[in-house]
């Protein structure tokens, strides 16, 4: 594809406003490459490889891959890993490495919280341990959450359909996460307890699910997330099958083991339907007299 063809296809995906993980996809199609973009603290924000293995060999500096910080202004946000057939010409490298930066500061993801913290807040959610308004507010301080606005909850479960490699499931969690942090930034993502507890003994077949918390009290907004977290699940998971269930909004802290249950319910309802891998709750029909 000639250079102008190729900031053409990148371009439209910044203009379609779907996110860094699709104009990161675009881009490596065009060039025919894989690339993956990582922050300012080393997580990972958008990957666009043929396999794990490629994946692994561009976050960990692989043979062949080069490496550019992406700046705005005096500011480095992050930086962009390329393994390429064919090395882009100087401009088009320059001006990928720009769109991208652009691309990763409006949607940066803050510093990324413990995985451990973001992960008892979200089980003990779940367990409704956490019912005191103002406690729930602090612990959700602690994690740079602001729920003042409201927040929902997301549950993704994923199924391989063949043995695969060590480690998937915490790959799942981190896609997963990284499809919600592209809508919203502050998003937080854990492995189910079960998934937790059962990592690495489970059988091939066995699925893996992921709770995550969106904030925000707009309803568009988190049926993107939900849709950024299964787009991102099938575009990094191949050979997998996808259940995704989202709650309600929840306006009050306290609400939020009552999402929680509710986008089980939804996730619990989609994996049991030929129609689609993503439901909200508000799409279970007579399901939702089970929640009460």
């Amino acid at each position: 594809m000639s250079d102008l063809a190729a900031l053409d296809a990148i371009t439209e995906a910044v203009e379609s406003g779907a996110g860094l993980p699709e104009v990161v996809r675009a881009a490596a199609k065009a060039l025919e490459a894989s690339l993956a973009v990582t922050d300012a603290w080393g997580a990972t924000l958008a990957v666009a490889a043929r396999s794990p293995a490629e994946e692994r060999a561009l976050l960990s500096r692989g043979k062949g891959v080069s490496s550019t910080p992406l700046r705005v202004a005096d500011t480095v946000v992050g930086s962009l890993h390329m393994r390429a057939k064919t090395e882009p010409s100087a401009s088009m490298r320059r001006l990928l490495v720009t769109m991208i930066a652009s691309e990763v500061e409006r949607v940066r993801a803050p510093e990324r919280v413990s995985e451990t913290a973001a992960a008892d807040f979200l089980h003990a959610v779940l367990r409704r341990e956490l019912t005191d308004r103002e406690e729930l507010r602090t612990r959700a301080s602690g994690l740079s959450l602001d729920l003042e606005d409201g927040a929902s909850m997301i549950v993704a479960r994923a199924h391989p359909q063949a043995p695969t490699d060590e480690g998937w499931r915490g790959r799942v969690r981190a896609i997963a996460e990284r499809g919600a942090r592209a809508v919203v930034s502050r998003s937080i993502a854990a492995l189910s307890e079960v998934e937790g507890r059962a990592h690495g003994t489970q059988p091939a077949g066995a699925g893996a699910e992921v709770l995550l918390l969106v904030p925000g009290g707009d309803e568009t907004t988190a049926a993107r997330a939900a849709e950024g977290v299964l787009r991102e699940m099938e575009a990094g998971l191949t050979g997998f099958t996808f259940a995704i269930g989202r709650s309600r909004i929840a306006e009050d802290p306290t609400d939020l083991p009552r999402a929680a249950s509710e986008a089980l319910l939804a996730a619990n309802v989609a994996q049991g339907s030929p129609d689609g891998a993503a439901l909200a709750f508000e799409q279970t029909g007579a399901y939702r007299l089970l929640l009460s």
